[in-house]
């Protein structure tokens, strides 16, 4: 038989009438028209009340339960955007809200689970890739000379130089890797001191000077700085995050300039790396710190590079509690920038350190 709240209803209500007639029957003063007055009345009473609190309060909350668990079993979630009454003293409303709960934490592991298998996949085909093309250049290069052209001295060197170049290639992205691994897993820690970042930017000009003059490029700081500019930071790092923004720019830049600048504030220091290269289309600028993506990657090929800079840029500034942004329109350039906190220069922390000793001299 199918029970639902109407039923319930009118059967309790029956029985509580016919209760109520028979008890006032052994009254004999009661009369019969008293008797079914009294009976209607606790019917329509008990009928009234029974379906209310069965309807709102027991039923529909058992409905919604079957509904919530329905869903979940066809894995359909769109329920987690409906509201929920979160302060209830109805313990079925509580059970519903509990499974509520539990179906929104579920949908949440279920789509972090896809994602991660998304990135597992992609990662593993985009390392097997990137692998692969030193791996066989390399493999071709010794092939060849095994087969015979080893005798010829000038096929021999070519060749060998060429399988040298693709195994620093693969070495170059081993290693990249396993900084980016030790990075995200916080393996790699940062050592904070106060330095100089004029002095580490002009050093990776210096440092890459060759590159820019091949390409017939310009690369200089965006003004003079006679004083310097003081960061608290980790100047390995940092170095690497402007030695990989510079290197970036170089490689998508094919005339023009490439200009390092900072912006100092009152507590912090905004560094800047400009260039008039090709540019970045809007549709990729949210994956260009991505591990391999490369916005054009014939040019990527041709100039080498594992694909990682941007991703390692973006993982140590990570590691400062700050991030990377970029600005950038095709055809005119880009500009890619972070913060910094201010630091302070040799003399100023020892003028701070004098100050406090002084502080604590005159406490005691």
């Amino acid at each position: 038989m199918f029970f639902n709240s109407r039923v319930v209803a009118l059967i309790l209500a029956g029985v509580v009438s016919v209760v109520t007639a028979a008890f006032l029957s052994l009254v004999p003063e009661v009369s019969e028209q008293a008797l079914l007055v009294a009976g209607l009345l606790s019917f329509a009473a008990t009928y009234l009340l029974v379906y209310v609190t069965f309807e709102f309060l027991v039923f529909k909350e058992i409905g919604d339960i079957y509904k919530v668990l329905n869903k979940m079993r066809e894995k359909d979630f769109s329920f987690i955007d409906e509201e929920n009454d979160t302060n209830s003293s109805n313990p079925l409303k509580n059970i519903n809200r509990e499974i509520y709960t539990y179906g929104v934490n579920r949908n949440k592991e279920i789509e972090d689970l896809r994602r991660l298998e998304a990135f597992r996949r992609e990662f593993l085909a985009d390392v097997s890739h990137e692998l692969k093309t030193p791996v066989f250049a390399a493999q071709g290069f010794v092939h060849t000379l095994l087969d015979g052209a080893i005798d010829d001295k000038k096929v021999r060197k070519k060749f060998l130089k060429r399988a040298a170049k693709s195994l620093d290639n693969l070495d170059m992205l081993v290693h990249d890797l396993l900084t980016l691994s030790q990075i995200e897993t916080g393996e790699i820690k940062m050592h904070f001191e106060h330095f100089n970042i004029v002095s580490t930017a002009i050093e990776v000009i210096d440092q890459l000077e060759n590159k820019v003059e091949k390409k017939g490029l310009q690369i200089s700081l965006d003004e003079e700085y006679p004083k310097p500019v003081f960061v608290y930071a980790d100047a390995e790092r940092i170095y690497r995050v402007l030695m990989n923004l510079v290197s970036n720019a170089i490689k998508y830049t094919d005339e023009g300039k490439i200009e390092v600048g900072f912006e100092v504030n009152e507590d912090e220091v905004q560094v800047f790396v400009k260039d008039t290269g090709i540019g970045i289309p809007p549709e990729t600028l949210n994956r260009i710190f991505e591990r391999f993506f490369r916005v054009d990657k014939s040019r990527s090929k041709e100039s080498g590079g594992t694909g990682l800079g941007l991703a390692i840029v973006k993982h140590i500034l990570e590691a400062h509690n700050t991030n990377v942004s970029v600005i950038s329109a095709v055809g005119k350039g880009s500009t890619f920038s972070f913060k910094l906190p201010i630091g302070q220069s040799t003399a100023e922390m020892e003028e701070e350190a004098r100050l406090e000793f002084e502080k604590m001299e005159e406490d005691n």
